[in-house]
């Protein structure tokens, strides 16, 4: 399977927005599927500049996401731990203990 960069891709997509030709004689230039090329576009038009992050890098939306859930897990832990520690002082005391 071949990999294209980004700056190839944003090109294809560019020149099928202006050429006036049909998705197929670009795709067919360019020695691509013509189902490649329409989902490039679509993913250009959907994330603009910020479409193909390359293999290992994510958008901007998906890295805040990221951060999002990490600190969600965290924010639970720290829930979890208040309520054992309410539920641990709001037993009742035994005999004997005073505070």
């Amino acid at each position: 399977m071949r990999t294209y960069d980004k700056e190839f891709k944003m090109n294809a997509v560019k020149l099928w927005e202006s050429s006036g030709k049909s998705a197929n004689q670009i795709a067919e230039e360019l020695g691509v599927a013509k189902a490649t090329l329409s989902r490039w576009t679509r993913d250009y038009k959907q994330d603009g500049n910020e479409s193909f992050p390359g293999k290992g890098n994510t958008k901007s939306s998906e890295e805040e996401i990221r951060a999002l859930k990490k600190e969600l897990m965290h924010v639970r832990e720290e829930r979890d731990i208040l309520k054992k520690a309410v539920a641990i002082f709001s037993e009742p005391r035994g005999k004997g203990t005073s505070l």
